[in-house]
């Protein structure tokens, strides 16, 4: 069940009552809890970007379960360096300082182990999660370069430590197993509760780079593959469009319950969207040739990160954000080695300037004739 609360905008008094809504009645909260919300912080971003989750929704969550008895610890991993200096950064820039809440200053990383994992069965992860007994996924609904959006799955993506990211995106270069990566880390972690920001959503060059949208509402569910089924629809995208919704479907995840007729007018037309990524002529032969050229014509036919040349100052985040290191600067650019690129988006997603930008390809445009 996907429960959901019309908010219009981050005054304390919305904020509560569209929480209270969309949590549901609490009853699992137990007095002296230590609950780990778990945020979307992806870099140190002020709260009216639409990058991050919002602190007044936060605020009015940490109220409600602080009056649970329960202590309330926030945190996330964002891209860059996983320290405490730079937590601290990202946390007054997000405006979490004022919420009740303890912020995590805990960095170190613990070794997963996840037999059952269709993809994932090792792997690294930030610690302070062990000292939780509860977890809460509250994230916030925006467009994605690699994945078309971030909700509810993608944000447990925050669970692997800053710096190592990039090495999930080199160890999972296909979308499709980066997205199988992705489930496997809700299924693992298996948070209590999830709750989305989709007050002011972001649309365009997301997940850090693109423009505010306030859609005004609050959602929260028990199921994060639900969750998102009923938050692709909201801004324009078919389900079956978000890859991590694609593995979910086929793995059984998903209940086939409709898509919830009083939240029709909350519907997107004109969402500004990234490109979708081509699955024409996956199966254009039979076998290892078919598997071969079929790869060939995606990577002709898939969307990749292109240069705004005007608004780049040459930091080289890119160049060093890059798993494949498929980027050097030259000439204060970065001139990208589309040989090596594994088309990931993190450079896309962590230009600090958004000159960087997911685009259909020449041939793409030509076939389809949509742009």
């Amino acid at each position: 069940m996907v429960r959901f609360s019309p908010c219009p905008d981050y005054s304390p008094e919305a904020c509560r009552r569209a929480v209270a809504a969309a949590a549901g009645p609490l009853d699992w909260v137990r007095p002296g809890m230590r609950i780990g919300v778990k945020l979307n912080l992806v870099h140190a971003a002020p709260p009216e970007a639409a990058a991050t989750t919002h602190p007044a929704l936060v605020k009015a969550l940490v109220e409600l379960l602080q009056a649970r008895g329960a202590t309330v610890v926030l945190g996330d991993s964002p891209g860059g360096l996983y320290t405490a200096a730079y937590l601290d950064r990202v946390y007054r820039s997000c405006g979490l300082a004022d919420t009740g809440a303890e912020l995590n200053h805990d960095c170190s990383i613990g070794q997963g182990t996840f037999p059952q994992g269709q993809v994932l069965r090792q792997f690294q992860y930030t610690a302070w999660l062990d000292h939780c007994d509860a977890i809460i996924n509250f994230c916030k609904l925006k467009t994605h370069g690699m994945l078309a959006m971030t909700c509810a799955v993608k944000n447990l993506f925050g669970t692997i430590p800053g710096t190592m990211k990039p090495e999930y995106h080199f160890r999972f270069p296909q979308a499709l197993d980066f997205a199988r990566m992705l489930v496997d880390l809700q299924l693992y972690w298996k948070p209590q509760l999830h709750l989305v920001d989709a007050v002011v959503a972001m649309e365009g060059n997301g997940p850090t780079a693109g423009s505010p949208r306030p859609l005004g509402l609050v959602l929260g569910a028990e199921n994060p593959f639900l969750l998102d089924e009923i938050c692709a629809p909201l801004i324009g995208l078919r389900p079956e469009q978000v890859l991590t919704q694609q593995v979910a479907r086929e793995r059984g995840l998903i209940p086939d319950l409709p898509f919830p007729a009083e939240l029709e007018p909350y519907r997107q037309t004109d969402f500004r969207l990234p490109p979708a990524k081509s699955t024409l002529f996956r199966s254009l032969l039979p076998g290892k040739a078919g598997r071969a050229v079929g790869a060939a014509v995606q990577k002709l036919l898939s969307p990749r990160p292109v240069l705004t040349p005007e608004k780049c100052v040459g930091c080289g985040k890119c160049r060093d954000i890059c798993p494949a290191k498929a980027i050097v600067l030259e000439d204060g650019k970065p001139q990208i080695d589309r040989s090596r690129c594994i088309t990931c988006f993190c450079c896309q997603e962590f230009c600090p300037k958004g000159a960087l930008a997911a685009k259909r390809t020449a041939l793409a445009r030509l076939l389809t004739r949509t742009e």
